[in-house]
């Protein structure tokens, strides 16, 4: 009698393929990493890492925003600086200095009785301006400060 050759039952294949899986989760973790720098909302500030000093005088007439108690807003140009100025007009005025003399230093004074929102919206008005760092004026306290 001849043989029969049987194939055998094919089985269903039981194990999970988890390389598409792995492809997918790669493709997500590169998209967190370039936009996750993107999001960081705020005022970029270089906090001093050691008592501050003053300035060194570089001859360089600064451009200094006054925030008033009433958390009105001042620049030290212009035609009248004692004259409050808009936030429109801020940023059009800085922009103008800053296009002329790049390498102007941006200060901002404000009043100790001023909330913190308002020197806070001063400096997004500046960045908004294109100023590439912002200086924050202060008085020298009457005694030393302990560590």
């Amino acid at each position: 009698m001849p043989s029969i050759h049987r194939r055998p039952k094919k089985t269903t294949m039981s194990e999970i393929n988890v390389v598409p899986y792995i492809d997918v989760m790669l493709v997500l973790l590169v998209i967190f990493v370039i936009t996750a720098p993107l999001l960081s909302q705020g005022v970029k500030v270089e906090l001093p890492k050691v008592a501050s000093e003053p300035i060194a005088g570089d001859n360089k007439e600064p451009l200094i925003v006054t925030v008033d108690a009433g958390g009105q807003y001042y620049l030290n140009i212009g035609e009248d600086p004692k004259t409050p100025i808009d936030h429109q007009g801020l940023v059009n005025k800085t922009a103008a200095v800053l296009r002329l003399k790049p390498d102007t230093p941006v200060m901002v004074r404000g009043d100790k009785e001023v909330s913190y929102g308002s020197v806070v919206i001063a400096m997004a008005l500046l960045q908004k301006a294109g100023a590439p760092s912002v200086g924050l004026i202060t008085d020298v306290p009457d005694e030393p400060v302990k560590k």
